[in-house]
């Protein structure tokens, strides 16, 4: 068995690498997040510059995960909802005692590519390039415990009109991780081509209430220097389209 302790990812399968998830089990405790209760001062002053950079920033509130554990395959924590800001300054460093899980949903079309979007200049990621994906949030609590499937649904949805219900999902869902940021991934085929995918996702653009997104991709290789990739997207993209499946 291997326990995951909030200072430390020993145990873990290598960074960068991708492994089978048999169970995803993520408690929301009630409270305070200790990271936020320690760091509060520091978030605030770090919050005060982060919105003189971008005033379009949003303090909005999230699950973030304090202990992780991976046993058999099985992924299983504990996080308390803490505001966005406190998060900006987490991952400004890194530091133990907090981890970043988030679903993401590997959209794949009819002829092979993987659908992504690139996110725009005012957001927490101007520029990015990565499938469909936010963090997890108060909406994706269900009796107690973070909803991953159901945050995926709700994200690819909101950023691209695409409802995962109309695809055939792939069996089994996969995990990666890098400098603590923890990324759960399940694969979607729908039956449009990457064409009629992005045209679809364009004209959801023109009318959606959402503004994070100002481009769309079809990505056929695993070139990490094709587009601006967030660096969650380079071993799934390296999985995916290599020999390995």
């Amino acid at each position: 068995m291997t326990v995951l302790e909030p200072n430390d990812m020993a145990g873990w399968p290598p960074e960068n690498s991708v492994f089978p998830v048999s169970r995803i089990e993520l408690a929301v405790l009630p409270g305070e997040h200790p990271f936020h209760i320690q760091q509060l001062e520091a978030a605030r002053e770090n919050w005060a510059r982060e919105i003189a950079a971008n005033p379009a920033l949003y303090d909005g509130r999230m699950v973030f995960q304090h202990r992780l554990s991976i046993v058999d395959g099985a992924v299983t924590g504990e996080s308390y909802v803490t505001s966005f800001s406190t998060f900006l300054w987490w991952r400004r460093q890194r530091q133990r005692g907090g981890f970043h899980l988030f679903g993401l949903a590997v959209v794949v079309s009819s002829d092979g590519a993987i659908i992504a979007i690139r996110m725009a200049q005012h957001t927490a990621n101007p520029g990015q390039v990565y499938c469909a994906a936010g963090s997890l949030d108060e909406n994706d609590i269900v009796d107690g415990h973070a909803d991953v499937a159901g945050n995926m649904r709700r994200e690819v949805l909101e950023e691209t009109g695409l409802d995962l219900n109309d695809a055939a999902a792939e069996p089994g869902c996969y995990a990666t991780h890098i400098d603590r940021s923890v990324t759960l991934f399940r694969v979607f085929r729908f039956p449009w081509t990457a064409e009629d995918m992005l045209r679809r996702i364009e004209a959801h653009m023109l009318v959606s209430e959402e503004d994070e997104v100002d481009g769309v991709v079809a990505i056929r290789s695993a070139d990490p220097a094709a587009q601006r990739y967030n660096v969650a997207m380079l071993p799934i993209l390296a999985w995916f389209f290599g020999d390995g499946r």
